[in-house]
């Protein structure tokens, strides 16, 4: 049944159902409901409004998505996870913040906080980790440079959540993988609309810290000279309170509670050790996509035991995974006296990785019911109907679900589960390289999901202590409205010149 074999009244429920459920949705996770049980709820109130079997929805629909997006990205959720927790508790990612600030300094504080957000995410260290790491880092930096402490955390975002996590070729964000199984693409897809895409986001976002920081100067704003900054909690005060770890296992994939198991090391290795395993992540992961993948005989994936699948559709994540368990392994063996409890930080790590993988796949499930709604048909319509040709329309769709839900990745999975198929076939028709679709997804998930609400966004400021009234005008300036700017020049360019 689609839209227009609806009657009006049907319709009408139809739609008022999905807008009831994902406004309460919002409304509640904003207030850190947690998602597993608002997801549901959501997913089935929308079904009985349209007049849907709720239950045969529930146990079919919900749990039949949400069980394939963990069957898909678990394994990334888990080792990425492991990844940073072994790096925090090894003092690497300590080290390499200690490095950025001695080598920088005060003099270039804006630069410093940048480049090392974007080496240890781009190198496969999870946004929560680096906040803890790089918030210290950044308050050091400011305060003797003097630049008001508001900026630090559209600083941090700049480097942790903008292009490295969207746009660079390969980085192995959980975001970055999972347009793969869709479109049969590698982290690696269009590599030169990546960087440009990356330069853009990074000049613009640099420029405006700039901007900032001279306009500061000029009005003789220091780092403490504001009154609301005199009455902020503490740098990272806030990495117990529950509000933070439900805002951020929906848009991160490193559950907060886990931050303080394990052991930390004393001492930090030398700055080549401590980036050794973030080279060999990139490394790894270039060589599986590029070299090892593509001669691989992987024709007896499509029996039907290794269900019916194809090797573009499974090695992406196959190599992002092979990168993370290789660098894991390099990591353990290079900081083995620095890592004295290291059962205690695999288990914290390991842990980490599971509420953020179910709320996410919550979120996934909830999109699933929306989308076989039978109403559902006229909202599909509407975004293909977009103007603009079939990149406008998935970056309309995935900016819009990760804007309502506060999160790139659930945003753009719930997308292209409803519409990656059709997006593929609309690509075969235009002559579009799937690879571009991919990299547009990917970035057009990384924009609008900076809304108020968004779970990185809350944490950041919370980590940082500061406000949204404080600090979120620079973080919309350096996270959405940079990433939007880079999104319209891939596409344009894209539209013009095809993938590469």
């Amino acid at each position: 049944m689609n839209a227009v074999a609806l009657t009006p009244l049907a319709l009408g429920f139809g739609l008022t159902g999905m807008l009831v459920s994902l406004g309460l949705l919002i409304w509640f996770a904003y207030r850190g409901w947690s998602v597993l049980l608002l997801a549901p709820l959501a997913a089935m109130l929308a079904a009985g409004i349209s007049g849907e079997p709720v239950l045969a929805h529930w146990t079919q629909t919900f749990m039949g998505s949400a069980a394939r997006f963990v069957a898909q990205f678990f394994p990334l959720f888990l080792l990425g996870a492991l990844f940073g927790k072994l790096m925090e508790d090894s003092g690497s990612v300590q080290a390499i913040a200690g490095f950025m600030t001695r080598r920088l300094g005060p003099r270039r504080a804006m630069l410093a906080v940048v480049i090392g957000g974007a080496l240890v995410t781009y190198g496969g260290v999870s946004l929560f980790v680096a906040f803890f790491v790089l918030a210290p880092m950044a308050q050091a930096l400011f305060q003797e440079a003097n630049i008001p402490r508001r900026l630090m955390p559209p600083a941090i975002a700049l480097g942790t959540s903008t292009f490295t996590m969207s746009a660079l070729p390969g980085t192995p964000a959980i975001q970055n993988a999972i347009p793969m199984p869709f479109f049969g693409t590698t982290p690696f897809a269009a590599p030169g609309l990546g960087v440009i895409a990356s330069v853009v986001m990074a000049g613009f976002g640099l420029w405006w810290l700039g901007r900032q920081e001279v306009r500061a100067r000029a009005l003789g704003e220091g780092f403490t000279t504001r009154a609301a900054e005199h009455s902020m909690p503490e740098i990272g005060a806030a990495r117990h309170t529950g509000l933070v770890r439900e805002r951020a296992t929906v848009s991160q994939s490193f559950d907060p509670v886990e931050i303080d198991h394990g052991h930390v090391s004393s001492t930090m290795p030398s700055f080549g050790i401590a980036i050794a395993p973030l080279v060999v992540v990139v490394g790894v992961n270039f060589l599986m996509n590029v070299v090892v993948l593509p001669r691989l005989d992987a024709a007896y994936l499509a029996e039907g035991r290794w269900g019916a699948t194809s090797l573009g559709a499974v090695g992406g994540v196959w190599g992002v995974c092979v990168a993370l368990a290789v660098a894991i392994v390099m990591l353990v063996l290079l900081n083995r006296t620095r890592l004295p409890a290291l059962r205690e930080s695999v288990d914290a790590g390991a842990n980490a990785a599971v509420l953020p993988v179910l709320s996410v796949s919550s979120l996934v499930g909830y999109g699933a019911v929306i989308a076989a709604l039978p109403a559902f048909g006229l909202v599909r319509e509407w975004v293909l109907g977009i103007g603009g040709g079939p990149l406008v329309s998935l970056a309309v769709a995935t900016n819009l679900l990760a804007a309502l839900t506060g999160s790139a990745s659930g945003g753009m999975t719930i997308a292209l589960d409803a519409l990656g198929g059709t997006y593929l076939q609309l690509a075969a028709q235009h002559h579009i390289d799937p690879a571009l679709l991919h990299r547009v997804a990917v970035i057009s998930s990384g924009t609008l999901d900076s809304l108020p609400h968004n779970g990185a966004v809350v944490t950041l400021l919370a980590v940082c202590g500061s406000t949204h009234r404080e600090s979120y005008r620079d973080i919309v300036m350096v996270g959405i409205v940079g990433a939007l700017l880079a999104l319209v020049i891939v596409i344009a360019v894209g539209s013009v010149a095809g993938s590469f």
